[in-house]
Parts: C-alpha cells; sequence; structure tokens
C-alpha cells in the first residue's frame, strides 16, 4: 500500500478541525498546561499539537493530540517531542 502523504496530511487536518469543536476539547482546554514548558494556558490561548506530527504520519486522535502554547507550537514545528527534548538538549551542550 502507497502511502499518499498530502491526503493523510488533509485528512487528518480535517479531523484535528473537528476534534477542536468537541466537547471533550472543551473541557481540555479549561484547566490547560503545555505539555513542553508546563505553563497553564487561557482557555482562549490553547493550541492543539499532533505529539507525532501529522506530516511524520500522525494522527488526529485523542491519544495523539495534547495542549501546547502558541510559543511552544510554533518552536516544535513538525518535530516529535522527543525531536524537540533532543534540540533543547543539545543547546544546552557547552
Amino acid at each position: 500500500m502507497d502511502f499518499d502523504k498530502k491526503k493523510h496530511v488533509q485528512k487528518e487536518r480535517q479531523l484535528a478541525k473537528e476534534l477542536r469543536k468537541s466537547r471533550w476539547w472543551q473541557t481540555v482546554c479549561q484547566s490547560a498546561t503545555c505539555y513542553y514548558c508546563g505553563i497553564k494556558i487561557p482557555p482562549k490561548e490553547v493550541t492543539m499539537d499532533h505529539i507525532v506530527p501529522i506530516s511524520k504520519g500522525g494522527k488526529s486522535t485523542k491519544g495523539n493530540i495534547t495542549t501546547s502554547c502558541h510559543s511552544c507550537n510554533v518552536k516544535k514545528k513538525d518535530k516529535t517531542a522527543a525531536e524537540l527534548l533532543i534540540e533543547k538538549i543539545d543547546k544546552l551542550k557547552p
């Protein structure tokens, strides 16, 4: 089976859009902290982040979605959480 990345990304973005409207996501946003830096995020400022980016085959499922502040989401781009952590560690090296 051939993986069509463009179709996958379009499908998962649509699913994420629908998930943002869900009661589950609205509840999550009420007491959200950033998965990456740990700060408390006001409900209207919460961004949805895919732990495994959809560009790397990740899905728009509750198990792959987390809360993120805008700053961390922008810094993460299309990296996985592990790649982001490695990048942070590398920056600490002398």
